[in-house]
């Protein structure tokens, strides 16, 4: 891991804070150990982009042979800019307008869906077409209920019970199927939730012997130990169930089908921090609490989903430890990055380094008070680029009036270079 004290010090001092830094040697690492773990001659690698859209991480993914599940149409384009041709994506919308479904159909990029009324829609205008379903696999799951993808409560997939419903739209129309797919949860953490999904799609390939199958998609998923009593998950050893279980399915099947997962976070998350620098403590009777120059618009997931991510002060990383809240500069109570964590004693000016957040971290981003994102920088083979300029207030306020309908003349007299940035 190239996410040392010495080099974070070095970037934040060259790039300022709030900063991401995401290691790319990292995403190599994870994404062999994936192909290592799940050793399918057809194995194909979706990644999840939607955790993280870096250019420089799309690259790099590309570079390794991965494909992309894409989940808008701006995933498309972005990853369509980074170098993946069309035949390397898949596009898994939810809830898409017909609008939508018409824009990326023009691009010839497969489409997975996951509602009937979608695909009664989607039969009448594109009858003959390849595509690809995604059922529900009645399996629930995933570190938080906001992140569980299977079962009746959700609004993915086709139920199973549904599939006469489907099989006579296909006919209908001559619709080609090529994929089946399924998505369990985020975070897995029962063992067993991986193999009875695919059980169950795979019972769909069982009961229709769909002539133009090519592939069985099941999801991502894969669990990230972001806790500190949680372990890695050995998933080499689970993939050899994996395999033995799909291997079976192939040969009663009489085909060898094509093995897709999405991993994202699993490939991206441990990759990446946020540096934030301290600027405020104060203590409030017992507590103390330490500001820091970032807020929850830019690190979500503390808030959205009570997620732990480790913390270490850089500037003093051998300190005897205190108990702190790390919050950040947004007008919110519940703007918290730590409650009650034991970190080396803080002082102010020091930097810290949020882990585990290369992963819908910026990605999930916004602006809300109006402070615009971080940087982000890429550590590749002991080099440090940066990859995304920082953008400055003026130019975050300058790009909304440039948008607005009501005539507002630029504020501003500092000029700007034609990224955006202040020159």
């Amino acid at each position: 891991m190239s996410l040392t004290p010495r080099i974070l010090t070095q970037i934040a001092g060259t790039y300022g804070t709030p900063t991401y830094v995401y290691d790319l040697d990292r995403i190599k690492e994870r994404y062999h150990y994936f192909q290592e773990a799940f050793p399918w001659p057809e194995l194909t690698i979706c990644y999840a982009m939607k955790a993280n859209y870096n250019p420089s991480v799309l690259k790099t993914l590309h570079s390794l042979g991965a494909f992309i599940d894409a989940v808008s149409p701006g995933d498309l384009y972005m990853a369509s800019a980074c170098g993946f041709d069309i035949s390397r994506i898949i596009y898994t919308a939810n809830n898409m307008k017909d609008s939508e479904v018409d824009e990326v159909m023009k691009t010839g990029v497969l489409m997975n869906i996951g509602s009937l009324s979608r695909l009664g829609k989607y039969a009448v205008q594109y009858p003959g077409t390849r595509l690809c379903l995604r059922f529900n696999p009645d399996v629930v799951d995933g570190e938080h209920d906001k992140i569980k993808t299977g079962g009746d409560l959700t609004k993915f997939g086709i139920l199973l019970e549904d599939l006469d419903k489907v099989l006579k739209i296909i006919k209908k129309y001559g619709l080609k199927i090529i994929g089946l797919h399924e998505h369990t949860g985020s975070g897995l953490i029962k063992p067993d939730s991986i193999t009875n999904a695919m059980k169950n799609i795979m019972s769909v390939a069982t009961k229709h012997n769909f002539p133009d199958l090519e592939f069985l998609d099941f999801g991502g998923g894969f669990k990230v130990p972001y806790g500190p009593d949680e372990t890695e998950t050995d998933y080499k050893r689970m993939g050899q169930d994996i395999i033995a279980l799909f291997s079976d399915f192939c040969d009663a099947y009489g085909k060898k089908l094509g093995l897709y997962f999405e991993p994202g976070k699993f490939l991206t998350a441990t990759a990446g921090c946020l540096l934030v620098e301290v600027n405020t403590i104060k203590t409030n009777r017992k507590k103390i609490i330490c500001g820091t120059d970032s807020g929850f618009p830019q690190l979500i997931r503390p808030m959205f989903y009570d997620a732990y991510h480790r913390i270490e002060n850089v500037s003093n990383p051998k300190d005897k430890k205190m108990e702190y809240d790390i919050c950040g500069n947004i007008c919110e109570t519940g703007d918290l990055f730590a409650k009650s964590r034991k970190i080396s004693r803080i002082r102010e000016g020091d930097l810290l380094s949020i882990n585990d957040a290369g992963a819908y971290g910026y990605a999930m981003g916004g602006v809300y008070n109006l402070r615009p994102m971080p940087a982000e920088v890429v550590i590749e083979n002991g080099r440090v680029r940066l990859s995304r300029r920082r953008q400055t207030s003026q130019a975050l306020v300058r790009s909304i009036l440039k948008e607005s309908t009501e005539g507002f003349s630029d504020p501003f007299n500092t000029p700007l270079d034609e990224t955006g940035v202040q020159a």
